[in-house]
C-alpha cells in the first residue's frame, strides 16, 4: 500500500472545491486515513518545498500556500502515487486532461488547486511532515475495500 499527500490548496477551498476535490479520490478508491482543515505555517511550507529554494518562484509557492486555509489527506492505496497523479492531472492546467481535476477546473499553474505527492518516498515523507502517527488511521476498514482491489 502506497501513501500520498494530497494537500487542496487556498484556490481550491476559496472556491468551494474542497467536497468535490476529496469526492473524486474517495470514488477512485484511495482511502482517507488522515485528514484536517490548517493553515499551513510558513516553517511548513518551506520544509514542503525546499526542493525549489533556489527558484525564483519559491517565494511566492510559500506565500500562496499559507495565504488561507487548505485541507491536507493522507490517502492510502495501492498505487496511490499515480492514482492520485493521474485523478489530479498535469501541473499545467491547460495540458491536464479532461476529466481530471485540474482539467476540470483550473485555469493556470499559479492556482492549480490540489499537490499530491510525486513517488512514494516523497509520499511517506509529506505524509509524516503534516500529519503525527496519532492523526493517521490506516487500519481501519471500509465493506468496499475487497471491491476496490485484490486482498494480499
Amino acid at each position: 500500500m502506497e501513501r500520498t499527500l494530497i494537500i487542496v490548496k487556498p484556490d481550491g477551498v476559496q472556491r468551494g472545491l474542497a467536497g468535490e476535490i476529496i469526492k473524486r479520490f474517495e470514488q477512485r478508491g484511495l482511502k482517507i486515513i488522515g485528514m484536517k482543515f490548517m493553515l499551513v505555517s510558513r516553517e511548513l511550507a518551506e520544509k514542503h518545498y525546499a526542493i525549489h529554494r533556489e527558484r525564483d518562484f519559491f517565494p511566492k509557492l510559500v506565500n500562496y500556500i499559507t495565504s488561507s486555509p487548505v485541507i491536507a489527506l493522507a490517502l492510502e492505496g495501492p498505487n496511490a502515487i499515480l492514482a492520485a497523479r493521474t485523478t489530479i492531472g498535469k501541473t499545467k492546467p491547460f495540458e491536464a486532461e479532461a476529466g481530471s481535476i485540474r482539467g476540470d477546473f483550473a485555469l493556470e499553474v499559479d492556482y492549480n488547486l490540489v499537490h499530491g505527492s510525486d513517488s512514494p518516498e516523497n509520499g511517506l515523507a509529506e505524509v509524516a511532515n503534516f500529519f503525527s502517527e496519532a492523526e493517521l488511521f490506516p487500519g481501519w476498514s471500509r465493506n468496499v475495500d475487497p471491491w476496490i482491489a485484490v486482498q494480499r
